[in-house]
């Protein structure tokens, strides 16, 4: 049997080992193409993951973001869960799939009201009767009007609301064929300054955050303060009670550890070069400066957080296993063939274990010192019959030393159960 099994475990064993070696040498020349799912083209999502896909590709030519499109945080998450895109950028109140695993914290959205000024708008409860320009429906910032307007008593049927690309929004303010204007965004954004340029509008306060937190605990009350959109004839005027959100860099959980360990070290390690594309990273705060949201972050991002850089055993995990297998796959192929080629003895060790096990067996029922006697010397005569089978080369040495070790099990169990009794 041991000769007809011993030339095909030795060829399974070198094939094994020799694609070992081949995913390892291929991997470590390995391109990771991600794309990431941001939002409408003018936005910040849009503007950051330009930067980030730049600089990340600057620092580690190895990993190649693409950067997509789209109408917001709950077209991003069905993107991700499709397997279209491998990273999304998402309000922090969106609902996740089990599957999904936070990068990074990154920076504050705030929640923007501007009214025109004959609509008579100075509150939330304000807009009822009053048509109102939203984001587009899959965007995280038309999920959370509704939300704020239900607050303040506020349902559909109570004002007109019309969604809208943001560039199409700014212009229906300007020209009044809307009254007001709900958009989250970080905070300077340079059209939204522009547009605030225009003297009959003005940025509406959004009090109550504290309460809103009670229900939806990923808000948060926030100022916009003085001078934010213009510091000469400054607006606001003064600082300005509203609600914040925070955005996500988020991932599946089975994308590479390594892409992203490294996009979260670029991230943190290069912000400077981020601030030159995207103002809005200057916000951007390790996860322990926040509120915990209870979210599970990715094994690759939570490596960097725990430590400076990867550990030995993270950073060489491929070829060190690569190695390891390769080394037990040989010896064993080593193992075989020395079996193979001393198949003419005639091994009888694995009879002899079988009855020593059963003897073992037998000791846990013994209920006398007798009994265990009895059975002590029936292990005695075995190893006496296994000696004799050594010598006249009936069993091998190294099929001696296996049994060696069976009977010694055996020995210390019924001096345990002599104990016992």
């Amino acid at each position: 049997m041991q000769n007809r099994l011993a030339f095909p475990i030795i060829l399974i064993s070198a094939i094994v080992a020799a694609t070992f070696a081949l995913l390892w040498w291929s991997d470590r020349d390995r391109v990771y193409n991600l794309t990431l799912a941001t939002g409408g083209e003018l936005g910040e999502y849009y503007e950051f993951g330009e930067a980030l896909a730049e600089v990340v590709a600057r620092h580690n030519p190895r990993i190649q973001i693409k950067v997509l499109e789209t109408q917001g945080s709950r077209q991003n998450v069905e993107l991700l869960a499709e397997n279209k895109a491998q990273l999304a950028l998402i309000q922090s109140d969106t609902l996740l799939p089990a599957d999904v695993r936070v990068v990074s914290f990154l920076f504050p959205e705030i929640f923007h009201l501007v009214a025109r000024t004959e609509a008579d708008i100075n509150n939330v409860k304000d807009l009822e009767g009053k048509r109102i320009a939203l984001m587009p429906e899959g965007s995280g910032s038309y999920q959370l009007f509704w939300y704020l307007s239900r607050h303040y008593g506020l349902d559909g049927t109570d004002l007109e609301a019309i969604p809208m690309p943001s560039e199409r929004a700014y212009v229906a303010l300007q020209r009044g064929e809307v009254d007001a204007m709900f958009r989250i965004i970080a905070l300077g954004n340079s059209t939204l300054s522009k547009l605030l340029q225009t003297p009959d509008l003005n940025l509406i306060s959004i009090e109550q955050g504290a309460a809103l937190q009670l229900f939806k605990p990923a808000l948060e009350p926030a100022l916009i303060p003085t001078g934010t959109y213009n510091g000469s004839v400054p607006i606001p005027p003064e600082d300005l009670p509203v609600v914040g959100v925070r955005s996500l860099l988020i991932t599946r959980e089975n994308i590479n550890p390594y892409a992203i360990h490294e996009i979260t070290r670029i991230l943190f390690e290069r912000r400077n070069d981020l601030l030159e594309k995207s103002p809005q990273a200057a916000m951007i705060v390790r996860p322990g400066n926040v509120r915990d949201l209870g979210l599970p972050f990715h094994p690759g991002a939570k490596s960097f957080y725990t430590q400076d850089e990867p550990s030995f055993l993270e950073k060489y995990a491929e070829p060190m296993g690569f190695l390891l297998s390769a080394g037990v796959l040989g010896i064993s192929s080593l193992w075989q063939f020395r079996l193979w080629l001393k198949g003419r003895q005639k091994n009888n060790a694995d009879f002899y274990n079988l009855e020593i096990l059963n003897l073992i067996d037998r000791v846990h029922d013994c209920d006398t010192t007798e009994e265990l006697d009895s059975i002590r010397e029936q292990l005695f005569k075995i190893f006496r019959k296994v000696v004799v089978d050594l010598d006249e080369d009936r069993i091998s040495p190294e099929s001696f030393q296996s049994f060696t070790f069976t009977w010694e099990a055996a020995v210390t169990t019924i001096r345990h159960r002599e104990t016992l009794l």
